[in-house]
């Protein structure tokens, strides 16, 4: 499962999957605790208002879009692909008044030009990506981006679901009102349960609302009965919970600069071994996410021929794209370790070499051994 997700799970976060316990009972209450401490941690926050969703990550997007934005907001939409673009479509479901600012294919948002737009349009709202998934694009000027919006006093909603945990992602010192993130990513957790942190601003705006939400189950004061006033909102997710606590205490156990340099190291070696390979990235290392990695497809090869053969033959799932004709690899999570990327970057040079296309298989797995051997640290100073 090399592909851009769901990603395989720890035997200890599948086994945390399989337990049942009472799901307004005192251990799970304790279990809740937990998990918002824990939580409060890898989005690097003090936040009181972290709420489990049970539902994928687009389901903890939705609470906050449907929290945060009320009809008739102006809300500015940085779209550079297929997950930004889903913001805002949701953005103008719940009836805001969507200003899509739209980026080059391959480009990360130049935080210039989303000030210009902030500047120009006064936006209550403004949604943006850390890392857009469908073509591996990192929106690197992400802390430019977000202070230019508080200076407006435009709260910021983030999709981190392919991000946290596997790259900085610090919450309250870059200003964000709503981080969504799912399980099945970079958290290394089971598809199904998602996690969605509010800062104090977001949650200012959620509780002085005066018109009544029509989502139920989405509903961020409801749900927070449920997460920090012991009290009953729907039956919840028990399993997934226990899964994700799991996966937390492992983020935890790691250390985030940890986790951050083992991601940042293997990203490196494939992204080395893919080029020694003869084939090229899809995005420029100013702009290239290191957590999902796009290559282009050769001229003489087909993008579903590519995944077929690499599928049957050699066991290993990679992705295509949404449109674009690239196939893309994830290390995130348990993805991301040295015997799973080398297998990957073995078999997708075979495969290219077997469907008649050109891969200096040799030359790319030195390249990927080098650049591990070379790598050094870079976030083990980090105070978190």
């Amino acid at each position: 499962m090399m592909g851009a997700g769901p990603v395989p799970i720890p035997a200890k976060v599948a086994a945390a999957n399989s337990i049942v316990i009472n799901h307004l009972g005192g251990a799970m209450l304790r279990i809740i605790e937990q998990v918002k401490a824990m939580s409060r941690y890898v989005f690097q926050t003090e936040s009181l208002h972290i709420l489990g969703v049970a539902g994928p990550g687009s389901a903890a997007m939705e609470m906050a879009i449907a929290n945060l934005i009320e009809p008739d907001d102006v809300v500015l939409s940085v779209s550079n692909g297929f997950f930004s673009d889903r913001l805002a479509d949701m953005s103008e479901r719940v009836g805001g008044n969507v200003i899509c600012l739209k980026i080059e294919e391959g480009q990360a948002a130049d935080p210039q030009l989303v000030e210009a737009a902030i500047i120009s349009h006064h936006p209550k709202i403004l949604t943006i990506v850390q890392g857009e998934t469908s073509n591996t694009v990192c929106n690197a000027a992400l802390p430019a981006i977000c202070l230019a919006a508080k200076i407006a006093n435009c709260l910021v909603i983030v999709d981190a679901v392919c991000t946290l945990s596997a790259m900085p992602l610090n919450m309250d010192a870059w200003g964000i009102d709503a981080v969504i993130t799912g399980g099945q990513k970079g958290l290394s957790c089971i598809p199904g349960v998602s996690l969605v942190a509010f800062s104090n601003n977001a949650w200012d705006k959620i509780t002085t609302r005066s018109d009544t939400l029509h989502h139920w189950c989405l509903d961020a004061k409801l749900a927070d009965k449920f997460w920090y006033q012991s009290s009953y909102h729907y039956t919840a997710p028990v399993s997934g919970i226990m899964a994700i606590h799991e996966a937390l205490r492992l983020v935890c156990q790691e250390s985030l600069p940890s986790r951050f340099d083992r991601h940042l190291k293997c990203s490196l070696a494939l992204q080395a071994g893919i080029l020694g390979l003869g084939l090229s990235l899809s995005v420029d290392k100013a702009a290239r996410l290191n957590s999902v990695i796009g290559i282009h497809v050769t001229d003489e090869l087909n993008q579903k021929d590519i995944l077929k053969h690499i599928s049957r033959e050699y066991q290993v799932e990679i992705s295509g794209s949404f449109g674009l004709d690239i196939i893309r690899i994830g290390q995130m999570g348990e993805q991301c370790r040295v015997h799973n990327i080398f297998r990957t970057l073995h078999a997708l040079g075979s495969t290219i070499k077997e469907l008649g296309g050109a891969a200096n298989l040799p030359q790319g797995v030195a390249m990927f051994e080098r650049t591990l051997q070379e790598y050094k640290p870079v976030f083990s100073s980090l105070n978190v």
